[in-house]
Order: structure tokens, then C-alpha cells, then sequence
């Protein structure tokens, strides 16, 4: 089968690999759509390389079922099923798995993250994931859409960890893929969202997805403009983006009580400095999310089928396997918002 296999930093090529096969409780997924996320990209650039390669990246998947393993036709899945896969195979049974913490479990390994992923025609599914019920039935949702499922999954558990609710109002730092995701789900809430970001056409998209206001801080001092529509400061601050400064640069943005987010995955050994005694006077949260939970996983679901046209909005390219070293390229530039691959039946 081909595959991008990532050989060193910096190097992904098109390659012929072997067709994986399902052993006990695993399955085989042929893989229809597969979202290239930021992380993926830092990842080629060597932020948190594989430990062994080659390796093949990609954790939003959906496709249809093409081989089961012994035991795993017991999970309600046939061949022929189309669905959607959670990425992280966690253990079940560990602290975190029996506190609904499944990207916490202190023995996670997972598609792109130990386990080859979904850039390639077939994905072998862990045991642990068709355990714990990560392979969904997606229905008739096109597989575009269904491999947004993940990333969705993402903004409903830093929503869930921020407390998110109806009359909040939402800052949202950075209207990439994922900012605008937030954005989508925040105003689902109830939340009023304020973008902040200094790519217009992003903006120009964050704007029609719903949010109530977007500042270009190169043109907008963005603190006055909180200040001015909240008075007190928001009440959760989302910082969508990986740059640690900029992270530090709107924590001010939150409220006293409020909450602020820490959503972007940032490189290894940069960091921010924040007053102790803003935190403690402030009674701040101050925290982060990375990935979800399988229960989130299934309520993402149910939110992109509920919300598809905002959603698939977010999608700005479609391109096959082959395109992949541009649609890679498109994300370190900024280029767009997000880009899925897509595969032949």
C-alpha cells in the first residue's frame, strides 16, 4: 500500500509499505479521509520526532472497516462499516482511564504516537481502541466531515475543562483550524467568542462562523477591546496557537475567577512567565487540554453531524495522498485553515 512515511525531521516521502493485518481484537480500517493536523506538522519538524522510524503520522481518521482480528467483531463492528476512529489507545483501567481521562492513562499509545497512523491507504487499529468502543459508526456522514470528528472532540474537552456556558463570553487566541473550531463550539454553548488573530481572511472566517467580534492586533489594541465589551475581562481564554510569548502576551485578557486555557501545543523547553500573585489574587485557572476522551469522542459525533455546514467550512483543502508534501507546506505557512486528505475507494 502507499503511505507518507516520515524517515527523519524534516523528510516525509510517498512510499510502498506493507498492508497491515489485524491481529487479536484489532481491526483494519481502509482509510477515506484523514485530517492533517498542526501537531503532525510539528511533529515532521521535530518537535517530539517518532523514537523509532520510520514512522507514518495521522490521528484523524475515518474509512471503512476492512479486516477484524479475533474478539474484535464483538465491539458491534463488520466489515464494510464506515466510521471514524479515536486515535488514543488507552489502557481502560489505569487511574486516569476509570476517571473518564483517557488521554491521561499512564500506558497510551496511539495512531501517529507509537502506532502508525492514518496517512496511508490502511491503518491497523490498536485493541485498546476497538475496546473501549473508539471505532464509531459513522453512518451516511461523508468522510470528510467524519474525520473532523477528532479535532471537534478536541474543543469539546477544553470546553468541558474551561467550564464553558451559556452568557461567557469566549476569547479565542488564533483562528486557525482549531480556533475556529472553538469558535463553533463555544457559540453552540451559548458563549459570546471574540477571535483574535492576524491572518484577515481567518478572520473573515471566524466572523462567519459566528463570532460576535475578531481583532487583527496589529490593528487593534485586543485588551481595550475585551475591556470594552466585558469591562471585567472574559470569562475563559482560549490560546489556539503553539508561540508561548503570545500565550503570555493575553493572559490579562481573563477575568478575576476566570479561566485561562493553554489549548496549543507548544516546542519543548520555551516558556512563559506568569505573577504568582495574579493568580493567587486573581483566583485564576490556569490550564490546558491536548486531546479527549472516547465519551467526548462520541459526543463529538453527534455535535459534527449537528452542526456539518459549520464545520465543514473549516475544511479549506481536499487532496490526495500524493499532494501531501503541500498540504504540509500550506500549514507551516498559514495558508488556508484545514486540510484532509482523501482516499479512492
Amino acid at each position: 500500500m502507499k503511505a507518507a512515511v516520515v524517515y527523519r525531521k524534516n523528510e516525509i516521502r510517498i512510499a510502498d509499505v506493507p498492508r497491515p493485518r489485524a491481529r487479536s481484537g484489532e481491526a483494519v480500517v481502509k482509510v477515506r479521509a484523514s485530517g492533517i493536523c498542526a501537531t503532525d506538522v510539528k511533529i515532521l519538524g521535530g518537535a517530539g520526532i517518532p523514537a523509532e522510524l520510520p514512522a507514518i503520522l495521522g490521528h484523524e481518521v475515518a474509512g471503512t472497516v476492512a479486516e477484524l482480528g479475533a474478539g474484535a467483531g464483538e465491539a458491534g463492528l463488520h466489515v464494510g462499516q464506515r466510521v471514524a476512529v479515536y486515535p488514543i489507545a488507552a489502557c481502560g483501567h489505569c487511574l486516569y482511564c476509570r476517571r473518564g481521562r483517557n488521554s491521561l492513562c499512564l500506558h497510551e499509545h496511539g495512531l501517529g504516537h507509537g502506532d502508525d497512523g492514518g496517512f496511508a491507504e490502511y491503518v491497523r487499529i490498536p485493541a485498546e481502541v476497538v475496546g473501549l468502543g473508539g471505532v464509531i459508526d459513522v453512518g451516511d456522514m461523508p468522510f470528510d466531515l467524519a474525520a473532523m470528528i477528532e479535532p471537534v472532540s478536541c474543543c469539546i474537552a477544553a470546553a468541558d475543562q474551561c467550564g464553558t456556558k451559556a452568557g461567557d463570553t469566549v476569547v479565542v487566541v488564533g483562528a486557525g483550524p482549531l480556533g475556529l473550531l472553538h469558535t463553533i463550539v463555544s457559540k453552540a454553548l451559548g458563549a459570546g467568542v471574540l477571535c483574535i488573530d492576524m491572518n484577515e481572511d481567518r478572520l473573515a472566517r471566524a466572523q462567519n462562523l459566528g463570532a460576535m467580534r475578531v481583532v487583527n492586533p496589529e490593528k487593534e489594541d485586543a485588551a481595550a477591546v475585551v475591556r470594552d465589551l466585558t469591562v471585567i475581562g472574559a470569562d475563559v481564554v482560549i490560546a489556539a496557537v503553539g508561540i508561548p510569548k503570545v500565550m503570555e502576551s493575553y493572559l490579562p485578557l481573563v477575568r478575576n475567577g476566570g479561566v485561562f486555557n493553554v489549548f496549543g501545543g507548544t516546542p519543548r523547553g520555551e516558556m512563559m512567565t506568569v505573577d504568582p500573585r495574579w493568580i493567587h489574587y486573581g483566583e485564576i485557572i490556569l490550564t490546558g487540554t491536548f486531546a479527549s476522551s472516547v465519551k467526548q469522542f462520541h459526543r463529538a459525533f453527534s455535535f459534527v453531524g449537528g452542526h456539518a455546514q459549520e464545520v465543514e467550512a473549516v475544511i479549506s483543502t481536499r487532496c490526495g495522498l500524493d499532494d501531501i508534501l503541500a498540504a504540509v507546506r500550506r500549514v507551516q505557512s498559514g495558508e488556508g485553515t484545514k486540510s484532509v486528505l482523501l482516499f479512492p475507494e
